[in-house]
């Protein structure tokens, strides 16, 4: 008999917003039956179906934290970063260690004028945003506690956009919200109080557009009423990117600064495993290239073990998500020869604020493309040796698959 947890945690999650078996299997593309023998404990997703989890975790509106405990349920890897957070994480801890990082990124917003406001793109693999406890134990200094808000956009509205703004309120403790109108009032009350508001955002991109879209007008038309005093912080990814240079409407976004988070470093790496020497810790950096799960993987390893670079380099290539990253993108024949292309040259493309290239746009924001200097600027390159190794691993079996 399996595991009862996962069963318990699907149950839990349905009840607490009334999700019918019917409406998840709709969603996830399965049967009604085999919902109900996963709530029921009598079967669970097979090794294939981490997808549908995930599917099925974005449907409840699970939060980062409770996706990741749904997928680890199953024996799947969290979809998250596992971050070191208080019990209440819109509440941050202000004892919590902040890092430089951190602490330029608010320095850099609190000068922006007119609009402080700011969006942080995060390729695959990092938090979104990344340090979220730190981002809201600084903010929490700098503003005053009462003046930090959390806003984490729901992965579906309910009839209209009624629901999205009620449960937006919800989070950030504003009271008798139940439209979009009652949800800028209570804001505007907010920002009448005397000092900014910080406000922060994460994975605005998710979800319907047309609430994401009134949101971006609430946010805008109070920025240009208060100026000055509503300090935003949007976090997102390659779909925030899109919205921002290709969803001209959303003027927002248009006004916002764009920050990229910096890239894994040795001091990000000493924080996250103590006590292991930085020989260690900057072997595992190279091997992975500053790849956020490689890096962690790759530590293991070299921890655990006493294995040459080439053996890590060769487990590594086998990583589950970089499997899933690329075969999909390299199902497609064209796609294959583009890419295989890519593979013999040391420099793929120029590194652009935006990549008008949809395959290097999956690659890039599937962080296996990375920015790097070279004497003509920036550009993206292979982020190590154990993604190549990945995408011809891949390239050859469907090869071997088509032939």
């Amino acid at each position: 008999m399996p595991a009862p947890e996962f069963a318990d945690l699907l149950s839990r999650h349905m009840r607490r917003i009334r999700a019918s078996a019917g409406g998840v299997a709709a969603e996830i593309g399965i049967s009604r039956e085999a919902v109900n023998n996963w709530r029921a404990g009598t079967s669970r997703p097979s090794r294939r179906h981490r997808d549908r989890v995930l599917a099925c975790a974005n449907y409840l509106r699970l939060t980062e934290t409770e996706c990741n405990a749904l997928l680890q349920s199953v024996g799947f890897e969290p979809e998250f970063p596992v971050e070191p957070v208080s019990a209440r994480e819109e509440h941050a801890d202000p004892a919590v260690s902040v890092p430089p990082t951190v602490s330029r990124l608010f320095d850099r917003l609190q000068l922006l004028r007119p609009y402080p406001v700011s969006l942080l793109l995060t390729q695959a693999h990092w938090g979104q945003p990344p340090e979220r406890a730190a981002i809201l134990a600084e903010a929490a200094t700098r503003y005053g506690q009462a003046r930090v808000l959390h806003l984490q956009p729901p992965f579906r509205s309910g009839e209209g956009d009624q629901d999205y703004f009620a449960l937006l309120a919800a989070q950030c403790g504003l009271d008798g919200v139940g439209s979009d109108a009652s949800f800028e009032m209570a804001l505007a009350r907010r920002l009448q109080q005397p000092g900014a508001l910080f406000c922060l955002v994460s994975r605005f991109e998710q979800g319907e557009s047309g609430p994401r879209d009134v949101l971006a007008g609430i946010l805008r038309s109070l920025s240009e009423m208060y100026s000055g005093k509503l300090h935003l912080l949007i976090c997102g990814g390659a779909a925030l990117a899109d919205l921002k240079y290709q969803g001209g409407d959303l003027s927002l976004l248009n006004i916002a600064a764009s920050e990229s988070w910096p890239e894994l470093g040795i001091e990000d790496m000493r924080r996250s495993a103590p006590g292991i020497g930085d020989d260690t810790l900057s072997r595992a950096l190279r091997l992975s290239g500053g790849h956020p799960l490689l890096a962690q993987a790759a530590l293991t390893l070299l921890v655990d073990t006493t294995v040459d670079d080439e053996a890590v380099t060769d487990t590594l290539s086998s990583h589950p998500r970089l499997w899933e990253a690329l075969v999909p993108l390299l199902r497609d024949d064209a796609a294959r020869a583009v890419v295989q292309g890519w593979l013999a040259q040391p420099v793929v493309a120029p590194a652009r604020p935006y990549l008008a290239d949809p395959l290097l746009r999956h690659l890039y924001w599937n962080n296996l493309l990375t920015a790097r200097p070279h004497p003509q600027g920036h550009c993206l390159e292979w982020r190590c040796e154990a993604i190549r190794r990945a995408v011809r691993q891949v390239i050859d079996g469907m090869q071997v698959q088509t032939a």
